[in-house]
């Protein structure tokens, strides 16, 4: 387990950094989400601070399996696929605009394989 987050990635026990591109937590019935106090992803009383399943408080953040999340079924087997489809279009989303916006493809100079 990780003892920390850094804006690249985490921070492992023996003080190691590591660039992540993902971190997914799972945490069990009920949430402990006491790693991320201090990083401006919770509220006053520990909750996330979101929106339908996007962080406010911290970009590329984002919360899945939460109690009226999106509807009553959120934090249930049942709506936690639809749930997680809606976050992950968001993540593309906005990974899709970051690419658009990048010079060199407004140039025509970039080239996927």
């Amino acid at each position: 387990m990780f003892t920390s987050m850094y804006e690249d990635g985490v921070v492992w026990g023996d003080g190691e950094k590591e660039s992540v591109d993902a971190i997914i937590f799972a945490t069990g019935f009920r949430p402990n989400l006491s790693f991320l106090v201090g990083l401006n992803a919770l509220d006053d009383r520990g909750f996330p601070r979101h929106k339908v399943g996007v962080s406010n408080g911290i970009e590329g953040l984002n919360f899945v399996g939460l109690s009226g999340q999106r509807s009553f079924a959120s934090a249930t087997l049942r709506g936690v696929g639809d749930d997680a489809r809606y976050v992950v279009k968001k993540v593309i989303r906005k990974k899709l605009l970051k690419v658009q916006r990048c010079p060199l493809i407004r140039m025509g100079l970039l080239i996927f394989l």
